[in-house]
């Protein structure tokens, strides 16, 4: 603009008053210009939010009977299993023109024990956790919890028998407090701190300004990776659910963290029947059951030392790591 302006004064098309009163105007309107197309793109983004909103609130509501005759024993169980995302769902396939992200699963997942699932990524390890969670129903087969299909189940009763430690953990902009509260709303003040120090974040919050009064920011942003997963392990532990899910609890944590959230995942599951998704072969290696999957189906599955003998997916998996488990600098 001044380049022109400098060139139609010199021409004498416009005189020097007139071209500064046009950079005033101009500087004036540029500013609410700029501000007036970036609230056109946020008014675009709220749109495609409001749309999603408005498909999830059209979703119909899960139903389920309340007079289930739910078995003593609260085994899961997968029996023949198939399930493929919708094109708008997330699915974690590496593969996703294939037409399904999981065949013919068969787990049982008894009352008590530790069901771990592993394999390379994309395998379907999530997707199972997802639909043990009842977040998904199946295409076919089905989910059995205490020897009821869990798609009659109650899905109030069905939550309150699960507790979910995901790798990445979210928390409310609220106190400390308040976030350990939410597995058990009725809990007492007492029962939140004992969930702490099982947890091993007893000693961390104390040493905060207000303790389990500070507020942690949306999404939990003023705490650290570490001290995020342990507010949602005391959570888990106060809610005292018969099953626990873990989703890669410990695989974005440095070292330190990763010892203590490690406890307190031990005081967690204990007694507990445990279903966990691990990169990590050496953490599960106590495992009652390991499944393997590989592109949406199970490879294999049994003990540590049944699958080491297959000499099968699991092996060489377990013999990568190790290798480099074991990779020094000379």
């Amino acid at each position: 603009m001044i380049i022109v302006g400098a060139y139609l004064i010199k021409n004498n098309d416009i005189r020097i008053s007139t071209f500064v009163m046009f950079l005033v105007i101009g500087s004036r309107i540029f500013d609410p210009l700029v501000k007036a197309i970036g609230n056109i793109a946020e008014i675009r983004y709220s749109a495609v939010a409001g749309k999603r909103i408005l498909k999830f609130l059209d979703l119909p509501i899960m139903e389920g009977t309340t007079d289930v005759n739910y078995g003593p024993k609260k085994d899961i169980v997968f029996k023949d299993v198939n399930f493929k995302y919708l094109n708008d769902q997330k699915s974690t396939s590496t593969k996703p023109n294939r037409d399904y992200d999981l065949k013919d699963i068969n787990i049982t997942m008894k009352q008590g024990t530790m069901t771990a699932l592993v394999g390379p990524s994309g395998s379907g390890k999530t997707t199972i956790l997802k639909l043990a969670s009842k977040f998904y129903d199946v295409d076919s087969g089905k989910i059995t919890f205490a020897g009821e299909d869990i798609s009659k189940i109650d899905p109030e009763f069905y939550m309150k028998n699960i507790s979910i430690v995901f790798q990445d953990v979210y928390l409310f902009q609220d106190t400390i407090a308040n976030n350990i509260k939410f597995g058990r709303e009725d809990a007492t003040k007492e029962e939140i701190v004992e969930a702490a120090k099982k947890a091993c974040a007893h000693e961390f919050i104390s040493s905060l300004p207000n303790g389990y009064d500070t507020m942690v920011g949306e999404g939990g942003c003023t705490l650290s990776g570490g001290e995020k997963q342990r507010i949602s392990i005391a959570r888990a532990i106060l809610k005292n659910s018969p099953i626990v899910l873990l989703d890669e609890a410990t695989s974005s944590l440095d070292p330190e963290n990763e010892v203590e959230v490690q406890k307190a995942i031990s005081e967690l599951i204990a007694g507990r029947t445990v279903i966990v998704i691990s990169h990590h072969l050496k953490t599960v290696k106590e495992a009652d059951n390991i499944v393997v999957l590989d592109e949406g189906c199970i490879a294999e599955q049994g003990t540590h030392e049944q699958l080491m003998n297959n000499n099968g997916v699991y092996k060489r998996l377990w013999d990568i790591q190790d290798k480099y488990n074991g990779w020094t600098m000379n």
